[in-house]
């Protein structure tokens, strides 16, 4: 059920792309970039309307579309810590395999 990450934050490391994402709700989230890899600057904060799917417990797809047009998509596995990201910037796909760790 989505509302288990409501109000909890969580480090996605990505290898040079690092952010620290918070579940504000089921439906909005909130993230810094720590370490943005040429696609954000270090230090962006957005809040952003998710589309939060659980795909099975302790799986799920979260998808938004940031002020700047970036799309990103994630396959989130908190039960073994893994998120493949996809993130589109300027019409350019990058993707990402990285992990999650609650902070």
């Amino acid at each position: 059920m989505t509302t288990q990450l409501t109000g909890r934050s969580y480090r996605f490391d990505l290898g040079d792309l690092q952010v620290r994402f918070t579940f504000d709700s089921a439906t909005q989230g909130s993230f810094v970039v720590v370490q943005g890899a040429g696609l954000a600057p270090d230090g962006h904060t957005e809040t952003v309307a998710l589309n939060l799917r659980e795909i099975r417990t302790g799986v799920y797809l979260n998808s938004w579309t940031e002020a700047s047009g970036a799309t990103v998509t994630h396959l989130e596995d908190f039960e073994n810590g893994t998120v493949y990201s996809n993130v589109t910037v300027a019409g350019k796909l990058h993707n990402f395999v990285g992990t999650i760790k609650e902070v």
